[in-house]
């Protein structure tokens, strides 16, 4: 591994919204070579991120809605 990679991987994992434990935790098992671990873990925070997306999704949708009505109503 070169020096300046397991600095990237870090970096990369915070930058991807991963917490401090999260990243204890990965960097245990990168360091065991444990990449079933590995992907598992990445694939959970994936899908936690999806989720709030999809969340934030519903809430746009909402609004859009109470525009559209809004607009309807009143400036029509």
């Amino acid at each position: 591994m070169k020096p300046d990679s397991r600095e990237n991987l870090i970096q990369n994992l915070k930058d991807a919204g991963c917490c401090e434990e999260m990243i204890h935790d990965f960097m245990e098992h990168f360091d065991e070579k444990d990449i079933d671990r590995q992907i598992t873990m990445l694939e959970l925070h994936r899908d936690e991120l999806l989720d709030n997306v999809h969340c934030e999704e519903r809430k746009i949708s909402c609004l859009d809605y109470l525009l559209y009505q809004i607009k309807k109503d009143y400036i029509a």
